[in-house]
Order: structure tokens, then sequence, then C-alpha cells
């Protein structure tokens, strides 16, 4: 996988996105030059005008592909399948194109040029993500990956490693057993263990090995055997970081406080802080005006319906344990919580008005927050706020939860796009590792992959809250 901004990216998902973008981009060339040979169409203005509108067309179907999840890969995928996910992605990109060039008339070649530079750039991306999947069986972008450990943790990440397929294609060699410990896999994939495991990823032209017990003390640990293999090419990790690249988790488990002080990550600087400051004023400016019509719709639904308040103030603890009131859309009663205790929010919640229920699966009752982005209490990403009442008892429960508040919370963030609604301390323990995850790896490229998997949510319903 490649790293930016201290982000894994599949090396695959990513040459795909160049791939396409480059193929965009030669579409707008290639279709100008086509219409030209009719003499009734005039030459280009300049070539600087030309190639803006070559970028912007190219970016538009490539965010287009990425908000219809297009880049969650499927290797089984068949043309027909494709073509039909291709489909909706491009008249997404035809609607975005369309209003872009309304307002800004500059960059518009004429109807022509551009039907012509659809159907170039469709069929292109379509015969090149055929061509990339034939490729795909061939094995050439598999990973043969060895597990050190056949316990319950090793089973994890071999549950892992075969269901992130979207992302990375691996072979799985075997597990190599360590004594003393409970085998959790099947007997088959277990690695007789008659040589040493240099031999072994040798002999299997092994890629990786990954590190996947509990207890790496002792004579029985086979350090001397990794690191002669780090010397010969493989590339040898632990089961905390394999987690991390594949499942943007940083398992709370696995932690340990040296790790947190001396290991990479945890961005605070100024130039980070001062882009993120940005993004959020640009991203949340942007769709407060795009969403003003349909915030002015649902508050008067809401008004109608039961006669009550239309914005629900509620206070949430914010950057280091500072609390503030969210804003958001009242989906529930007036009388929710009236006369008990704070209670979790839950998928189907009784409590929901019939507006509500409507607002919250199409999240507009989030759309107020951006005016707590605006005052400063919030940033678009982060980790979702949570009640006081709750923060006191989880971070009694849940080791380094109180880490979550070293940054400002966030509208949408990666635990919301990645797991479901949470409704219990086993819950939170779960959206932590993702929370974990972004406090170190946070970055402004971060942001916009959250951004766009948000988009992705709220379009198509995939994913979580």
């Amino acid at each position: 996988m490649l790293r930016i901004a201290n982000h894994h990216v599949s090396k695959i998902t990513f040459s795909l996105l160049i791939f396409e973008f480059g193929i965009s981009l030669g579409a707008v060339y290639l279709g100008a030059m086509v219409r030209m040979l009719d003499h009734s169409y005039p030459s280009f203005v300049g070539i600087e005008h030309f190639f803006f509108t070559a970028v912007t067309f190219a970016l538009t179907v490539v965010f287009s592909l990425s908000a219809l999840g297009m880049y969650q890969i499927n290797f089984r995928e068949g043309i027909r399948n494709t073509f039909l996910r291709l489909m909706p992605a491009f008249a997404l990109a035809l609607t975005i194109i369309t209003m872009l060039f309304y307002v800004f008339p500059d960059l518009y070649l004429g109807r022509g040029v551009m039907g012509l530079v659809f159907v170039f750039s469709a069929t292109g991306v379509l015969i090149g993500r055929v061509l990339f999947f034939k490729t795909s069986e061939s094995g050439l972008l598999k990973s043969r990956i060895i597990f050190l450990g056949t316990g319950k943790l090793a089973q994890e990440c071999h549950e892992l490693a075969l269901s992130n397929s979207a992302h990375h294609e691996y072979e799985i060699i075997g597990f190599v057993p360590l004594p003393n410990e409970d085998a959790c896999v099947l007997p088959k994939y277990i690695l007789p263990k008659v040589e040493g495991i240099v031999s072994l990823a040798e002999k299997h032209h092994a890629d990786e090995i990954v590190v996947a017990v509990q207890n790496r003390r002792g004579a029985q640990f086979p350090i001397q055997e990794l690191l002669d293999c780090k010397l010969n090419g493989v590339k040898v990790i632990d089961a905390a970081a394999f987690f991390e690249r594949e499942a943007c988790q940083i398992r709370v488990e696995s932690l340990q406080p040296g790790w947190l002080v001396f290991g990479e990550g945890f961005n605070q600087s100024f130039s980070r802080k001062f882009s993120k400051q940005i993004f959020d004023l640009v991203v949340s400016a942007f769709l407060f005006v795009l969403t003003l019509p349909v915030m002015i719709f649902t508050a008067s639904l809401i008004f109608l319906e039961d006669r009550g308040p239309i914005f629900y103030r509620q206070e949430r603890v914010g950057k280091n344990g500072q609390t503030y009131m969210v804003l958001k859309f009242r989906s529930m009663g007036t009388s929710a919580e009236k006369a008990n205790a704070p209670q979790w929010a839950t998928t189907n919640d009784p409590r929901t008005t019939r507006v509500g229920s409507v607002i919250r699966k199409l999240r507009i009752d989030e759309l107020p927050q951006i005016i707590n982005v605006l005052k400063g209490e919030m940033s678009f990403v982060g980790p979702r706020p949570e009640r006081s009442f709750f923060v006191e008892q989880l971070c009694k429960e849940v080791p380094f939860y109180n880490m979550r508040h070293s940054i400002k919370p966030g509208i949408t963030g990666m635990a919301q796009v990645r797991y479901a609604y949470g409704a219990s301390v086993e819950d939170a323990l779960q959206k932590l590792q993702y929370d974990l995850y972004y406090v170190k790896n946070n970055s402004l490229f971060l942001d916009v992959l959250i951004l766009l998997e948000t988009v992705q949510v709220v379009l198509l319903g995939k994913g979580a809250r």
C-alpha cells in the first residue's frame, strides 16, 4: 500500500484512479479533435482555457466515481455489473459539470463536443476496468502473506485479510505455529514447522509476514528469524499495524502509552490546524448555501407536525473536554427524555417523530451543526461529540477514550461512515478505534476522503451514520 499523509491507500485503488483521471482528461482532447473535423466548429479560444476545461471534467468524473463507491473495488464484478454501476456515476458527473458550466460559462466547449467527451470517457473507463479486472485474475495484483501465530489474533487478521478485498487482494500462504499456543485456525492452513521462517518465506515467495501473537517475549519468539526475513526483502509487520493499515482502526487492546508517545502521527502542528480551519470554513460555508432551501423546508415541516421547537440544543463535550451546545433539527418528541436519565440514540428509535425519522435517515437533522463549525466549536470532520453523562461513563470503562477529545469533534467522521449507530459501551469501543486512527493520522487528505465517503453514505445509504 501507499502511504499518503500517514494514511494507507491501496496501490490498486490509487493506480485505477490516476488511470481513469488520465482517460477522462484525454477524452476531452479526443472529443474536441473529432468535432473539429467538422469545419463548422470553431477552433479553441486558447490552450490554457481548454486545459482548465479538461482538468475540470476529469476531476468531476473521478469525484462522481468516488462518491458512488466505484473505488470500492469488487474484483469478481462482471462487465454487465460494472456498466450498470458506471451509468449513475456518469449521470452524476453530467449533473455536476452542467452546474459548473452554468456558473463558469467560459469552460463550456459546446454540446456536440461534450457529448463526444462523455461517450469517450465512459467507454474508456469501462474498457480500462475490464482489463484491470482481467489482470487481477492472473494474480499479478495479489500479495502473498504468511501469518506468524495460530491463535485468536491470527484468526482475526486472517478474516480481515479475506474481507478487505475491496482495497487489497491477498493470497494466504498459511500460519506458522508457535509453541504453547492454542490453535484457532483450521489445521489445513497451518504450515508444518519442519523448516525455518526464512526458508518458508523463500519457498512460498512470501511478500509479507504478519506477526499475530499476543506474547512476543521469551526464547520461543523467533525474533532473529524475522530479522533475517526483513533483511531478505520480506516485509514484517505486527497485528496492530496490519489492522491500522487494512481496517483504519487502532486496536485498543494492543495500545501501550509508550507507543502513543514514541509512535508516528498525532500531528497537531500549526500548519495542520490552519489547513483544517480553512477546510472547515470553506466546506461548511458552501454546504450552508447549498442546503439552505432544504433547511428552511425542514424547519417548516418540524413546526407543522407538533408546533414544537424546530431546533434541538444539547450539551456536548468538545476539544479538551470543554462543553458547548450542539445544534440539530429536532427529530424526537418534545418529551423524549423527560424525567429519565440520558439514553443512547438507536436506529428506529421509538421516540422519533414522523418528520424526524425521515430527516435522520437522510442526515438532514445534522445540517444545523454547520453553525457550530462556523462558530469554531466543531470541525466538519472529526470524532462525533458525546454527552457529558456518557463521556464520564466511557472514560471509566474504555481505555484511552479521552484521547478523542484532543481535537475538535466533527459533523462527520471515520467512525460515522464505517460503523452503525452506537448504543452500548461495546459500540463506543469499536467506534473509538476508528476515532483513534483519525486522531493519529488526521490530515487534509484524510478529511477529503472521509468527506467523499460521507457523500457516498448520503447518496447511496451505504456504510453507517
